[in-house]
Parts: structure tokens; sequence; C-alpha cells
């Protein structure tokens, strides 16, 4: 925080009562997360209420670390002050609204320039650059990471020092009502919108109220950047803001920026004329259109905090179009990367530090860090460094640069120090690393990536990238269709319908999944090994597994009396116990039993009391189809007949399921105790009611490995069934059906994007590779090119070739590398 703050001024900030404790006591830090208390003597920790657990539940353990001052609802102050009596508690009506309280007064403490970013995309990238490219002259404060909600923006304030020069701040909304609180708290000086798009419509009647909502923000801004493109943005701005706080871009005369282009494949030029005829030109690292967008808000933002051109076309020769994002990818020999390396600012390093602490143990940990540049005074800084790295628990620290060999003498023999990338990179042997998981953070100019490319697993050139952020919000949109008693077990069979079970399957523990579901055995021992601790059903096991599934602590299915009988004896010979889970068939005529089977399997619970029920479930067979509704609602009946028989053999009662995503959506009334989510997680709504609700969680991608000029009339691949009649030009890319690629998209029935533009396959798809017509497109060996994601649907594709997501979702071969982020 910019200053220390007393518990007397938190009371008349937020409209509180201070229960218990000495008003005049100091607070130097806010805290929202249990994990993150650094300085639990000076800390207040705010007790919100999360989607997983209330904040005060977690006040026990923060008393043992320390923590001595603590933010609650007035409802439960009383009954907690009596519960802890040294403890120092603030009631206050609503602990969101008084942490907004507190950052808006922090904010107003901030004397320096603020800029404040909102608009539809591009906000969190414009918000780097433009510290990238301010930081070369001033000490910068930015929002960390996506930073831009209710509770985010905030902690961006939070993070302001005394020593900042200037705060760059995002502000993100979802729905109407929103914005008048982030702009409260951000009051920027200057603003910058970068454009108006269909993200998060569902929260706005229509583009215009969205828009409207959005410039709210800038109501105090004395100076306002924006692109005059898009003509609802050009009306609206100058219906809500005076010519003399507007600072428009725009490709035709008459803006205050006119701006001219010349792309060239992976470079333009850029120039910038002003209304006075004077002229900025920079040359710019990439052409594509939203990173040459970016930059240009960036640029302009620059030249009016007064940065020198010259300056800011040094810092543009440093930024890459990549996106700005925490990333999880295989290591060698087993290792996990957390690559960081777009950014390194405190703000940062404690996000990238929680966002570690969620994976899975390996044997050691590693962090690889550079210079924090323009970031304020070093010995603050460095011993803040110091006491992250101790608190969570490095084993070996690399640091490269000038002032991080500050870290030294706290550090010890821990700690190894290189004055350059090079340096590090020429001692650097990644045998040396094992098992272990890796931090990689650095400032842009350090070039860290080579880091990660010298550490990383090669596998292939194809990757299949999973967004963590989508899955979280996926996961919650279902949570939000259900009762808060219903409990949510989540299918993460076939490699998590291919997205890599071992990873979700943590993400999911973290999120507070209750249940997982895999097909068969070796993949629940495979999960166990990973440690992943949450109950695991296994839908296919196999009788020779028994003994794996009591090793690995596995629930099977039990589907017929025969094998309720083998398993029971199995247990018996064993003098053992197995939580099992069983399977009614009301419908499907797949696996499970049967009405009729009912009275035997009775018997056998009596006679096996080592077999414990911990659920009994059945499949829907047309969840997703309105037109088997009358045949659901039959299967409930009998699910409900079947299991109440079963019931009086019981002396306990099992969870009971039916609904898989689909019917989470179709029968709210029929929840039971639990729901079993898919696909659905997967970004893939099948029942179409909810298509713009889910978010694609994963994008298949890969890259041109050769571009070709054909004559008229030359064929393509294997039996010459591609053909270019008026020839033209041909990309071949390296992914196949080996890889999951269908031959069914061979011909034109597929297609993907490169550059933005679709590249339909031409000729058959081939094992290892395939080819494409980018006879429209300039393109060049090296470039990306996007398979599925969230520009191709899956719906779509799968159409195209007459199957379902599912198939393109599970084919996705193991040899493509899974790379997981958080956006």
């Amino acid at each position: 925080m910019l200053n220390s703050i007393s518990l007397n001024q938190l009371v008349e900030i937020t409209n509180g009562k201070l229960i218990q404790g000495d008003g005049s006591r100091m607070i130097e830090q806010i805290s929202i997360d249990s994990r993150q208390i650094f300085n639990p003597a000076k800390t207040l920790f705010v007790a919100l209420q999360g989607s997983k657990a209330k904040g005060e539940s977690f006040i026990p353990s923060l008393i043992e670390v320390g923590v001595e001052v603590f933010l609650v609802p007035t409802e439960s102050a009383e009954k907690l002050a009596a519960s802890f009596g040294s403890q120092a508690f603030l009631a206050v009506s609503d602990t969101r609204l008084a942490l907004q309280q507190i950052a808006k007064y922090t904010r107003e403490q901030f004397k320096y320039p603020v800029v404040g970013i909102t608009g539809s995309n591009g906000k969190t990238i414009v918000k780097e650059w433009l510290a990238q490219i301010l930081s070369q002259s001033y000490a910068v404060a930015k929002s960390p990471k996506s930073y831009n909600s209710q509770v985010g923006v905030p902690l961006s304030i939070f993070g302001i020092k005394a020593d900042h020069q200037v705060a760059i701040l995002e502000a993100g909304i979802s729905k109407s009502g929103e914005m008048a609180a982030l702009a409260g708290m951000i009051q920027p000086n200057l603003g910058i919108f970068t454009n108006i798009g269909t993200a998060h419509q569902e929260g706005f009647p229509d583009l215009k109220t969205k828009l409207s909502e959005k410039l709210l923000l800038f109501q105090s801004a004395e100076l306002i950047i924006y692109c005059e493109d898009q003509d609802l943005v050009k009306s609206e701005m100058e219906r809500h803001f005076p010519p003399n706080r507007r600072i428009s871009w725009s490709d035709h005369p008459g803006s205050v920026y006119t701006r001219s282009l010349k792309l060239q494949v992976g470079h333009s030029r850029l120039i910038l004329v002003k209304e006075d005829l004077s002229t900025h030109t920079f040359q710019l690292p990439f052409s594509d259109t939203a990173s040459v967008e970016n930059i240009t808000h960036v640029i302009v933002a620059a030249l009016t905090l007064g940065q020198d051109p010259a300056l800011i076309q040094t810092g543009i020769s440093h930024l890459k179009p990549v996106d700005m994002r925490l990333t999880l990818k295989p290591g060698v020999n087993d290792s996990l990367i957390i690559d960081d390396t777009y950014t390194n600012d405190l703000a940062g390093l404690k996000v990238a530090l929680d966002f570690m602490q969620q994976q899975r143990p390996k044997r050691k940990k590693v962090l690889i860090t550079s210079d924090m540049l323009q970031q304020g005074n070093a010995t603050t800084l460095y011993q803040e460094v110091l006491e992250l790295i101790e608190r969570y628990q490095f084993d070996e620290v690399y640091g490269v640069g000038d002032e991080i060999k500050l870290l030294e003498k706290g550090l010890g023999n821990k700690f190894r120090f290189f004055n350059s990338t090079e340096e590090l990179l020429s001692e650097l042997d990644p045998n040396s690393f094992s098992n272990d998981l890796i931090l990689i953070t650095g400032a842009r100019s350090f070039g860290f990536e080579r880091i990660v490319n010298r550490l990383q697993q090669r596998i292939h050139g194809t990757s299949l990238e999973i967004n963590l952020n989508a899955l979280t919000h996926n996961f919650n949109f279902y949570k939000r269709q259900l009762k808060s008693s219903t409990k949510v077990m989540v299918m993460v069979k076939a490699f998590a319908y291919g997205g890599g079970a071992a990873e979700i399957a943590n993400h999911l523990q973290t999120l507070g999944a209750d249940y997982l579901a895999v097909a068969f055995t070796d993949e629940g021992v495979s999960l166990r090994k990973e440690g992943i601790r949450l109950p695991i059903m296994v839908l296919n096991p196999a009788e020779e597994s028994f003994s794996l599934c009591q090793e690995f602590d596995l629930e099977p299915v039990v589907f017929s009396n025969p094998f309720f009988q083998n398993l029971g004896e199995w247990c018996s010979r064993q003098d053992s116990w197995l939580k099992i889970h069983l399977d009614l068939d009301t419908g499907m005529h797949r696996l499970g039993f049967e009405p009729n089977d009912i009275s035997e399997l009775e018997r056998l619970i009596q006679t096996y009391p080592q077999l414990e029920i911990a659920s009994i479930y059945t499949h829907l067979v047309g969840a997703d189809e309105s037109i088997h509704q009358d045949f659901s609602l039959k299967q409930f009946a009998v699910f409900n007949d079947m299991k109440e028989k079963i019931f009086q053999s019981l002396t306990y009662k099992p969870i009971c399921h039916a609904l898989n995503s689909a019917g989470i959506i179709a029968f709210p009334d029929y929840q039971f105790d639990m729901v079993r989510l898919g696909i659905g997680l997967y970004g893939v709504e099948v029942t179409g009611r909810f298509d713009s609700s889910l978010q694609p969680i994963s994008t298949l991608k890969t890259t041109i490995s050769q571009v070709k000029t054909l004559a008229p009339g030359e064929t393509v691949g294997y039996s010459r069934k591609g053909s270019l009649p008026k020839g033209g030009k041909i990309a071949t890319l390296s992914i196949g059906y080996a890889d999951g690629y269908d031959r069914r998209f061979s011909n034109g029935k597929g297609y993907v994007l490169i550059q933005g533009k679709k590249a339909p396959v031409i000729g058959n798809v081939c094992m290892d590779m395939l080819m494409v017509d980018i006879t429209e497109i300039e393109a060049q060996a090296g470039d990306e090119a996007i398979i599925y994601g969230p520009e191709i649907s899956l719906k779509e594709l799968a159409d195209q070739i007459g199957t379902i997501p599912y198939e393109l979702l599970t084919n996705i071969s193991t040899r493509v590398k899974r790379v997981y982020y958080l956006d």
C-alpha cells in the first residue's frame, strides 16, 4: 500500500464498527487470501464470501500465523469477537464494498497519473505494453495479469507503492451496474478505450448499453484515447465527452491522430500524423490487426504522457504479439514449467506464486527470475522478494541482472547469480532437472523465452492450449444452475476429453469439485500418482484391477449381480472393504442393473457388507434433445423406484445422481444429491440453450512447415485428390490424422485459420501433415495455424463430417503437447 493506515481511519472509511482492539493500530497490508499473508502483524484480512468458502472460515488458521485484525460481516462480528479474545474485528455491512471503499481512499492518496483502460478486447495487452514502454522512464504500478474485476481492481490499487510514478489499471465488467464501483476506485486521469465487441454481451440488452456502461469509467478523466473507426464508439464518445477531453485516432483524416500503415509479413510500419501535421513513424515487430490496433493505443497514450518517441520505439522493439498469460508446460524429465516470461514485477510474481502453489507436488521448487525493472527502491523490493521465496519454500533460485544479486545474502547456496541470460544459458544443463516444478519469470528485455525453450519437453510442433480460466468459468456456470447442496462429479475420462487428465483434475480439485470419474482403473491410478486426492469413481473396472482399486483408494462401478458377488468375495478373501457405485439401467441398455435384478442385489448387499455403496446412479439416454423428454421422465421414475428398493437393504443413504451436462440444463428438478459434469465443462453446451454462456477451453494449433507455389492444374497430396485449377499457394501444416485430425476433413471439408482467415484443406489429410490453400493469405513458414478454438466452433467442425464434438476432443493424440494457461 501507499501508506500505513490506522484502524480508526478504516472505521471512518468503511462506516464500520470496531468490535474490539486498539483503534490506533496501524495496517500496512490488506489481504483476501489466507495463502498470501507475508506480514501478519500488520495485515488486515478481509473476509469475503467466495464461491467455495466464506472468508471468515479461515480466521482460526490465520490467527495461528499471527494475523490479528479482521474485516468481517456485521452479523458474524460479535460471535467471532467472543470466540477469539484478543483479535480486532472491524464489522461492516458488506465486506466487498468495504474493500472497495478502502481501495478508493488508497487511490486518492496517489498524486501521480493513473491510466484507466477498458473495452471489450485488448485491455490486458494494452496495459502490459504501455507499462513496458513507460517503465523505461518511470516506476510503473499496474494491475497484475487481468485483475480488472470488482475484487481485482482493489487488489491492483493496493499494489501501488509510494515510489511509483504512474499507475495503469484495467477495468472489466460483465453486466450493467458494475462500472460505477470500478470508476470510483480507479478515477483515471487518462483513459484508454480499446474497442467494443460482443464479449460478455449476455449481461447487457444491447451493444450501446454496454458501451455506455463502460464509458462511465472516464467520467473524471481529463483525456480519453480511442479509435474513431467504430461508428458506435465515435458517436457515443462525442455524445458523452467534449472535444477538449477526446484524443481520437483513425485511419481516415479528421481525428487528432491520423494513422497510416504499411503492412508486411511479420512486421509493419506505423505513421501517426497529428492535427498540427507533426509526424511520428514507428517500426512494429508484427502485422496482425489486433496487435497493430493495441500498439496504436499504447503509442498515443505514451505520447500523451510525454514519453520521447525514440524511447517509445526502443520499447516497441522488445514487444512481441504473444498472449500475456501464465502457462504450464511439460518440461524435461517429467518436470513442469510455469512460463511467466512476459512480465516481472512484484504483483505479477505473487500471482505466479499462487498459481505455482496450486500445482501438483514435485521433487523440488526452482525459481528462475530477473531484475524487476523500474520497481522503486531496490533494497525494499528485494527484501519482499526474499520473503516470498522463503514463504513458498524454493529449493533453488537462479537470478539474472544487476540488482537481483541483493538476494544472495539471504539465500546463501540456494542462489546462483548470472550477469546475463546468455551466461545462464551457457551453464544451464537441462538434465540437472528431474520431476521439478520450475517457475520462470523475467522482464521482457531479458528474453527468458530462450530458457523456457531449453527446458521444455520436446514432443511435437502441434500443441493443445487449455485455458484454465475458461474451465473455471464453465465450472462456475454449471454450479450456478445447481442447489447449494448438490455435489458435482466431473468426468475426466478419455484423458479429460483430450485435455490432459492430471492437470485438469488438479485444477478441479482447487475449484472445489466433489468427485472425479474415469473410464478405467489405470486412469485413476495415474491420477493418484500425480497427487490427486478427490474421490475417484471408475466406470469400467476389470476384475483383475480389484487390488489396484484397493491400493489407490479408487471406487469401482458395479453393474451386475455376478460382478458384485465377485468383488464381494475378493474383499472377503483380502479381509478388506471398498466403496462402490451402483449403475442402474433405466433405458440406456448398456451396462447396469435392471429392475428384475434388484431382489438378488438386495441379498448380495446383505451378504457382502464389505462393499460400501457410495452412490447409486443412472444414465439418461436423450437429455440433450427435447424430443426424448417423456422418455427421460420415465427414466427418472424407474430410477426412483429402483433406488428406493435398494435403500430398504441399507442402514445408510448413498449419494444419488442421474444428470449429465445436458441434464443439468434440461431437468433442473432432478438434481438428486449430485450431478455429473462432462462435455459442458469443456465448453460444449449440447442442448444449444446456453451456447453463449460457455467458453471453449481449448485451442488446437500448429505451425506452417513450408509454403509452396503451384502452377495451374498441379495436384496436391496422395491420389492427387487436391488441385488448384488456376494455380496458387499451399501451406503444409505439421498435423495429421495420427495427431487426431480426422481424415474426413480432407478435400475442403475442413479448414484452419491463418492470419485470421480461413484456409481450406486441400487434398487428403496425411498421417503427420495436411495441406491448406493459402492463395489469398500472406503467410510464411513458422506462422501459426489454428485448427480449432474460440474462433472455430467444434460443433461446426463436427457437423461438417457427421460426428459429434466428443469425438473431435477425445481423438487428439497424446503426442500433441498440452499447454495450460491463465489469461
